[in-house]
């Protein structure tokens, strides 16, 4: 299988995955009640913070004790992008994703961090600036892991955060 090949693969995963999920909330969407109507509002990106949960088989979690990290998502003239893109955290540090310009998500994709346990969920899309998606450190140590900005991506706005002891 040659690069380009492997990229393709990748890339039409992920698009099928995106395709699915949007698909999956139309449907819930569609056959919700008002109850639903009120939850999905108030987990709406507009709050000025926004977590992603834990995905099934996480590690236990690290209460946020270390530092905050921030790193900026920006769209301009030079296209999309995480800065910095790539930083270093350590267990109970929390990654602050600040909205700066256009509309973004964070994604932590399990096919492109083999064997990771404890990735959070994709998050919410931040679309006001100063808008913040707050992400606890609870990976285990020893390791990058890839995250990006889903539709973004294939624009370059990827990055990694390098876990240490």
């Amino acid at each position: 299988m040659t690069p380009n090949t492997a990229f393709a693969d990748r890339f039409t995963t992920r698009l099928a995955r995106l395709g699915v999920g949007a698909a999956a909330l139309v449907v819930v969407a569609a056959c919700s009640g008002d109850s639903a109507s009120k939850q999905a509002q108030s987990n709406a990106p507009a709050a000025p913070s926004q977590g992603a949960a834990p995905s099934q088989g996480a590690a236990p979690s690290v209460a946020p004790t270390g530092k905050v990290i921030t790193i900026e998502m920006t769209t301009d003239e030079k296209g999309s992008s995480f800065s910095p893109r790539d930083v270093e955290a350590h267990p109970g540090d929390v990654l602050k994703f600040v909205l700066v310009t256009g509309v973004h998500n964070v994604h932590f994709l399990a096919d492109s961090n083999p064997g990771a346990v404890g990735l959070p969920a994709m998050s919410a899309f931040a679309q006001l600036p100063g808008q913040a998606i707050e992400i606890p450190v609870t990976f285990a140590p020893g390791r990058s892991y890839y995250y990006q900005c889903d539709p973004h991506a294939l624009l370059g706005m990827q990055g990694h955060v390098k876990v240490e002891n």
